[in-house]
């Protein structure tokens, strides 16, 4: 999907037509009214050979885009050869692990919760509903609730998260548990995705990225 269309998040992430309506919005001083973060929308005639072809990459439909431009692509085109990189570590996780796309979105979500990151929250909880995650369980890492009567898998993504920012380490319990549940190479895949969208959100936050025109924060904020 290209930047310009609608895409799986339920919300429309365009970077053209954008840039008047957030004109119109309180933007710290720092942001860029089309990308909505403090780097410009990188215009692919402006880029080099590399360029061009990661450009292509990012916005051709096989990668099923969020955000479009307006987001970590649009970030990481500011170095073409990263971002080719970090894609296929993305792709990877969110596409081709065996957790499958449902549990998938839960881990992405237990750690925009711990992050306390609006823009994660709001891009994924609605791809969470679509690819079956249930809004009773979205609500338990929404609120912070005790994960107690979920199923198993869900109740050890969740608490293995929580461990993970909230102790700095995961306990020999649940460390054990999720083994149980996800084998040891489903646990290393669960971590790396875990990481992987750690990473998005300090990017993100690097560079002030803000939500789209017309995406109602759906994360409560401390």
């Amino acid at each position: 999907m290209s930047a310009q269309s609608s895409n799986e998040s339920g919300q429309t992430p365009t970077a053209s037509g954008s840039s008047s309506r957030a004109s119109e919005r309180a933007l710290p001083s720092d942001v860029h009214p089309e990308s909505l973060s403090r780097v410009p929308i990188v215009r692919r005639e402006e880029t080099d050979e590399d360029g061009k072809r990661v450009y292509d990459i990012l916005m051709g439909p096989q990668t099923r885009t969020l955000a479009g431009l307006q987001g970590p692509y649009g970030i990481w085109l500011h170095s073409p050869l990263l971002a080719e990189k970090l894609l296929a570590t993305s792709q990877h996780l969110r596409y081709q692990n065996d957790l499958g796309r449902r549990l998938t979105e839960l881990a992405t979500l237990v750690v925009a919760r711990e992050l306390d990151h609006q823009f994660e929250w709001t891009a994924h909880e609605p791809a969470a509903l679509r690819d079956g995650l249930e809004q009773k369980i979205i609500d338990i890492v929404k609120y912070r609730r005790d994960p107690a009567g979920l199923g198993e898998k869900e109740t050890a993504i969740i608490r293995m998260g929580r461990e993970l920012f909230q102790q700095k380490k995961v306990s020999s319990a649940t460390y054990a548990e999720a083994v149980r549940l996800f084998g040891i190479k489903g646990v290393v895949n669960l971590s790396a995705l875990m990481a992987h969208y750690t990473m998005i959100g300090m990017m993100l936050n690097t560079f002030d990225q803000q939500l789209h025109e017309g995406w109602k924060p759906l994360l409560p904020m401390p």
